[in-house]
């Protein structure tokens, strides 16, 4: 395992190639939350080569609005093809630096923008796991052969269609539902939900922001369902309003774009805001703030899962890595590709085996192999970055 105050002492070639990509992945169907309707996703990757022609391959999965961040797909291009990688590739000569030095060099001066960053990081991640010969699993310093996951539902026109999609999904192996909800869509479904799965299934309900605190007794009266938590009911940046709600609500609350940083995630521990913790690793700027949050979760005893941001396979890889480390105690929300796209960027790519868990990648690396030619035919907009 790599230690979280330094890299290891890692024989590097420097980096020929470093280059950002806009990429387009059609979805299956579309996806309907209190955010709105998402029916082809833009996802931003980054790849880098170094001269013995090892890769690393990194996602910056902000969406294509800013109505879940202000981080977009655009402002994740731009800021890592401007910024992020070239403040990475600046550490030394162009390779010389490892993952957590590369966190280092950007964390300080770029705000915000953690998804490019993310990207950024993900990428130098990938390579010194394919320069040391192991899996990201093994450089994390996870041991889990296998991440327990869930499936988010979205909303759908009919109770009807929802209860339906709830019994494929259960029937294919997932550990947990997640159903997202909105002021209208909400009571009626997590009843109608629990009712057909019975008190031992785990059953979550996402708002996806979409509440305010007048709505506290609405959302009280989720309580007598047994949810595992209701995520994120308030505004992103409403973290007072949200510790006020959990006094009033026995259901624990769970943070999402609340959290963007390890900070972020104790203050919002220590004022009580949330009793569980979704992380999404590009949300709070990459692997290396992960590590470190789920080290406080643990040594806090705090229900941990990793999250998902309809990530292709290159991003969906290092989040499978990290939830081979202990800290992780709830399903990840890890839909398949054959879920969500008409192909996945990695192939083979992973899939939910029968009894509701991924295999976590052992091989060296990113842990998957990259389909360039898929990516080739899929790139929207590219950029060399000079090192």
């Amino acid at each position: 395992m790599l230690p979280l105050d330094g890299d290891a002492d890692v024989e590097r070639a420097p980096i020929r190639l470093a280059e950002v990509l806009e990429v387009r992945l059609p979805l299956l169907r579309p996806f309907v939350t209190g955010f709105g309707v998402t029916d082809q996703r833009h996802t931003v990757l980054v790849h880098l080569v170094d001269e013995a022609g090892l890769e690393g391959w990194g996602e910056g999965p902000a969406l294509d609005h800013p109505y879940y961040l202000p981080d977009t797909t655009a402002s994740t291009f731009a800021v890592a093809r401007d910024y992020a990688l070239p403040l990475a590739l600046a550490m030394g000569s162009p390779g010389s630096a490892g993952p957590l030095a590369v966190h280092e060099a950007m964390t300080p001066r770029i705000r915000g923008n953690t998804f490019a960053k993310a990207g950024v990081e993900a990428a130098f991640w990938a390579l010194e796991a394919a320069r040391l010969g192991v899996s990201m699993r093994a450089l994390f310093g996870g041991h889990r052969a296998t991440a327990p996951v869930g499936e988010s539902l979205s909303i759908t026109e009919t109770l009807e269609e929802t209860l339906e999609e709830v019994s494929v999904r259960l029937g294919e192996g997932y550990r947990r539902i997640k159903l997202k909800i909105q002021p209208g869509w909400d009571i009626d479904v997590v009843a109608a939900v629990r009712e057909l799965v019975g008190p031992d299934v785990m059953v979550q309900a996402d708002a996806n922001a979409s509440y305010s605190l007048d709505d506290a007794d609405a959302l009280a009266r989720l309580d007598e369902f047994d949810l595992a938590c209701i995520e994120q009911p308030l505004g992103w940046d409403q973290l007072l309003e949200h510790a006020e709600l959990q006094k009033r609500i026995a259901t624990p609350v769970c943070l999402d774009e609340s959290l963007r940083s390890l900070d972020d995630v104790r203050r919002a521990l220590d004022i009580d805001a949330c009793r569980n913790v979704n992380l999404k690793p590009s949300r709070v700027g990459g692997i290396t703030e992960s590590l470190r949050i789920a080290a406080l979760c643990a040594e806090r005893g705090v229900p941990l899962w990793c999250g998902g941001m309809m990530e292709s396979g290159i991003g969906r890889a290092s989040n499978l890595a990290l939830c081979s480390l202990d800290a992780f105690t709830d399903p990840a929300d890890m839909s398949p590709a054959s879920v969500l796209f008409e192909g996945d960027l990695v192939d083979p790519t992973y899939e939910v085996k029968a009894d509701g868990t991924i295999d976590i990648p052992t091989q060296p690396g990113l842990g998957f192999d990259v389909r360039v030619d898929r990516v080739e035919a899929r790139t929207v907009n590219h950029a060399v970055v000079g090192v």
